[in-house]
């Protein structure tokens, strides 16, 4: 019995580095090609796995893009776990400044991540409800950190402007953000990562305080 639970468990254990290893393939596939120009074939291919083997793990597509958002959901909130003990301590103005640096960090070294975030995010709209309401739901628990952070400025520390709404701000600022990645992306060879995203998070925390 004992052999036949490790032998389980060794299967187990295969089965999920194995799901964790498809679902990093086709972020980085999605985040190139998009998800409608990306088929499970290709992607069986790219991963050097049959596609009866890849549908084994993921029925459809919509199964493997689920997945992945619920997986890097994960890791974006591992991320932040350890700001989000600290912020008590910080003015309004150095807990925004921290969160979106925080992304900029991040992203620096996972770059396709965020990518596949506004891929899925702009594909899926128009193309698949749930793939578009599980998008959804991760993307507004960030807002809505930006939000608290923004209404804590204007009416606890007195730090940020206060003719903006706090919900629309937060929106404005992390489709700012998400908007900034996907374009130096594209202008990769020639514009930097950081001074882009430095640039508009400077500008971002400029802009939200009282006029002068």
């Amino acid at each position: 019995m004992r052999k036949a639970a490790a032998k389980r468990e060794i299967k187990q254990e295969r089965a999920a580095r194995t799901r964790l290893e498809i679902m990093e393939a086709a972020i980085t596939l999605f985040a190139r090609r998009g998800i409608l120009a990306t088929t499970m074939s290709e992607l069986a291919k790219a991963i050097r796995m049959t596609p009866g083997a890849l549908y084994w793990h993921f029925p459809t597509k919509e199964d493997l893009l689920l997945a992945a958002i619920e997986e890097l959901h994960e890791r974006f909130l591992s991320e932040f776990q350890e700001l989000s003990n600290e912020q008590r301590r910080l003015t309004a103005r150095q807990q925004l400044e921290a969160f979106l640096g925080r992304g900029q960090q991040f992203l620096r070294y996972h770059r396709e991540y965020g990518i596949f975030f506004g891929m899925v995010a702009v594909e899926s709209a128009y193309t698949n409800d749930r793939v578009a309401e599980s998008i959804r739901e991760k993307l507004e628990v960030y807002v809505g950190v930006l939000e608290n952070i923004i209404h804590h400025g204007q009416h606890r520390t007195k730090e940020f402007r206060t003719d903006v709404d706090a919900h629309v701000a937060a929106h404005s600022i992390f489709g700012g953000f998400m908007g900034t990645l996907l374009h130096q992306n594209s202008f990769r060879e020639s514009v930097a990562y950081d001074p882009v995203l430095t640039t508009w998070l400077m500008l971002t925390a400029d802009g939200i305080n009282p006029k002068r």
